[in-house]
């Protein structure tokens, strides 16, 4: 018998939950709007995806979404798991996607579906590439241990020439910090080519790690088409570098497949796009079910959000982010990718995603909360620094900024928040 995988939704529905669900399971499997002669009971033993389990979760104001059946017929919320034998799609991410998150959405019977996680057979974890570094890779190669790593993003995000951003790259180094990466706008522009900008990065880079032996990690955007990512690739490793970026919605399942089988560094994979796959609560993906995905595609790390950030998701939504970022595949695969904090993050956040996590296993990243500090990006890197200390230690964040001048400036300038 095939293994199989699941995935969990919960259905907004105003039709019969059982006949709602028979009619997903048909369309994403062997099944049609009507009856086929091909369709025998033997094929659907075979391929046919299976209904779990169905549970009432009372009714719902529905329909949320437009075009669905009986729009004034009372709707429920349906908490929906359906599985697939893996036989159906053998081992290709790309059509695992088709099957949990393809036509089901469009569905007349379909007021509201949000897939919100997935379950894989170890047959299929064994057969894909996962993190070939992950959190102790990463941590190898920085040279950081039992603390979070603290980043940055350059900022102005696009704009800057390949020196100017080796020069404030220069002053990053000089200031401790332990991750750079390119915003996810600059990749290849004329104003800042990719094979310019790596190689100036990667010269302050080098010149820093001879002088104090410590190689900063710099996270070079490579998004584009295949053959582009791996010749860029390439260049960042005879350069040197550590770590390479990549744009998950962008580039695409196959993309990231093709990168991560290429790769001889960590791929940090950023999620932009995300708020269009995610922001109604009735309709796309749980951050969970969708990183699954990627981390079995070969993310090294991947953007989880942060607490009191810019956008609008909440804290509780970037802890279980984070959380299922940072779990193993599987028993037998316990490389686990590493979860970046960031968006609008500063020294403030610390203390909060410390008591939230309990964890030192993440990136946090700091775009403004490092370069807009008021006495500089030094200041602001030790800001970070003093203040994941202090909350490791269980210190309280004003006891802290009394001790440390960078991180009262921090407090002072950016405000209270959590």
């Amino acid at each position: 018998m095939s293994p199989r995988f699941e995935a969990d939704y919960i259905l907004e529905t105003s039709l019969p939950p059982e006949q709602a669900a028979a009619t997903i399971a048909g369309e994403q499997s062997s099944g049609t709007f009507r009856p086929v002669p091909g369709e025998t009971e033997e094929l659907k033993a075979r391929s046919a995806a299976r209904v779990e389990s169905l549970a009432d979760l009372g009714p719902s104001p529905g329909p949320s979404l437009p075009g669905a059946a009986r729009p004034d017929a009372p709707h429920r919320r349906i908490a929906l798991t359906l599985s697939w034998p893996l036989a159906n799609t053998g081992p290709s991410l790309p059509n695992i996607l088709a099957t949990v998150a393809g036509n089901l959405f469009e569905l007349n019977c379909v007021a509201g579906l949000r897939l919100t996680a997935l379950r894989f057979p170890p047959e299929l974890v064994a057969a894909s590439p996962g993190p070939a570094f992950g959190t102790q890779g990463t941590r190898a190669l920085t040279g950081v241990e039992d603390r979070p790593l603290i980043g940055t993003i350059i900022k102005p995000s696009i704009g800057l020439s390949a020196e100017e951003t080796a020069a404030m790259v220069d002053t990053l180094c000089a200031a401790g910090i332990d991750f750079i990466k390119d915003d996810e706008l600059q990749a290849d522009g004329a104003v800042c080519p990719f094979d310019d900008r790596v190689r100036a990065v990667m010269r302050v880079i080098r010149a820093h790690a001879e002088r104090t032996g410590r190689k900063v990690m710099f996270a070079f955007n490579l998004t584009g088409e295949v053959d582009e990512m791996r010749c860029r690739h390439d260049l960042v490793l005879s350069e040197g570098g550590t770590c390479v970026m990549a744009s998950a919605n962008s580039i695409g399942l196959t993309g990231m497949l093709a990168l991560r089988r290429h790769a001889q560094l960590p791929i940090h994979t950023h999620r932009n796009g995300w708020g269009y796959l995610s922001r109604h609560p009735a309709l796309g993906f749980d951050y969970g079910a969708w990183s699954a995905l990627w981390r079995l595609a070969g993310a090294d790390h991947l953007h989880v959000n942060g607490l009191s950030n810019k956008f609008c998701e909440s804290d509780g939504s970037v802890i279980a982010s984070a959380s299922a970022v940072a779990a193993p595949l599987s028993p037998a695969r316990p490389a686990a990718a590493m979860p970046v904090f960031s968006s609008g993050q500063t020294a403030l956040q610390a203390h909060g995603t410390w008591a939230a996590l309990r964890s030192p296993d993440l990136i946090f990243a700091a775009g403004g909360g490092i370069m807009g500090h008021p006495a500089g990006p030094a200041a602001g890197v030790r800001a970070l620094q003093d203040a994941w200390s202090s909350a490791m230690a269980g210190i309280p964040l004003e006891q802290a900024a009394k001790d440390s001048p960078a991180l009262a400036a921090a407090v002072a300038s950016y405000g209270p928040r959590g």
